[in-house]
């Protein structure tokens, strides 16, 4: 990914990690694993379990500690009321701005 994709990334990158955590929930790895399938290579673990705290701290998650065959418990994260709202939200602006994206592409006003 170029400097412009990151920064775009960036962007939009909380709403995406809603969006996964709307279907199901999942811990970091696992919504890591799932991004990478999507084509997101090259995105840093460390990118997304910033992410997770941020969410978890704006109360859009619930965070339950889930016993791992391989170490210490893992945070498991499931989309809340006020993350399904935030995920409302994201969605309305998302198509807000893919409007008149593609109004801009097409040479329109």
């Amino acid at each position: 990914m170029g400097r412009q994709d990151t920064e775009m990334l960036k962007g939009v990158l909380e709403g995406i990690v809603l969006a996964i955590l709307s279907s199901r929930p999942a811990y970091g790895y696992e919504i890591t694993a799932r991004l990478r399938e999507q084509g997101f290579t090259d995105l840093a673990e460390g990118t997304i379990y910033a992410l997770l705290v941020r969410i978890e701290q704006r109360g859009l998650v619930d965070v339950e500690k889930v016993p791992s065959e391989k170490g210490p418990p893992r945070k498991v994260y499931s989309l809340n009321a006020q993350g399904r709202d935030s995920l409302t939200e994201f969605w309305r602006t998302w198509s807000f701005l893919v409007e008149r994206l593609e109004q801009l592409h097409q040479g329109g006003n």
